[in-house]
């Protein structure tokens, strides 16, 4: 039956795809891709030859519809982005709505999503956490954080590495220098890293040491030191 499948791909090192996605891959009959020049190599490397056209936040809007009626006649669409799972801070959510209220059939693979190793990675709590992704550049960027400022569970953001030393220093401000943090970038890549510190630590070594690639930042809850006494 025709369906919406939702395709993690790798977030680094490209045997991090399960058989099961590129089986997918290869059978669908149409695969959206965030970007089809990135995903291309992906698709090349394994040799799958599925009709690839774009879907990205600055066309999902207009295309969500057309993608929803080739499903209704029969066709079966795969969802991927440039790395990790479509939906979390990647195109997504539109599309999956949309299917969901026209009754079609969606279904979701397992598979890579950075802020997971991150988490688990950074050695703080992960029975309680929470996903903020990226936050606001400009609007609306000091009411998050203040609302963030009591938050007692494990938070993770998402951070562009010419933002990050500037969003440290924030959080030291809003959360204090001594919270313990870590900083992870290019996670399954050649350069995979995790720093570890408090908030003031990190900045101080980032300050120095300008960072590259792609960057999961953990903050540990206020509680933290108490829950581990």
């Amino acid at each position: 039956m025709a369906k919406l499948y939702i395709v993690p791909t790798p977030v680094g090192n490209l045997e991090d795809i399960t058989l099961r996605a590129l089986r997918i891959l290869r059978e669908a009959d149409l695969i959206l891709a965030e970007d089809t020049r990135t995903s291309s190599v992906l698709l090349k490397h394994y040799e799958i030859q599925a009709r690839m056209e774009s879907h990205h936040k600055f066309n999902e809007h207009e295309r969500v519809e057309s993608v929803k009626q080739r499903i209704l006649s029969g066709q079966t669409v795969a969802l991927i982005s440039d790395a990790g799972t479509p939906g979390i801070s990647d195109p997504g959510f539109l599309l999956v709505r949309t299917c969901v209220e026209a009754g079609i059939e969606v279904e979701t693979l397992p598979g890579a999503t950075a802020f997971v190793p991150a988490l688990v990675n950074s050695g703080f709590p992960s029975d309680r956490f929470c996903f903020e992704g990226f936050l606001p550049v400009k609007k609306g960027r000091q009411t998050k954080l203040a609302e963030l400022a009591a938050e007692k569970r494990t938070m993770i953001f998402y951070e562009s590495p010419f933002r990050l030393v500037k969003t440290l220093g924030q959080f030291v401000e809003v959360f204090g220098p001594d919270r313990p943090a870590s900083v992870s970038r290019e996670i399954s890549k050649l350069h995979d890293t995790t720093h570890r510190g408090t908030l003031q630590e990190l900045f101080t070594y980032f300050s120095k040491t300008p960072p590259k690639g792609e960057i999961v930042l953990i903050v540990s809850g206020d509680r933290e030191k108490e829950s581990t006494k």
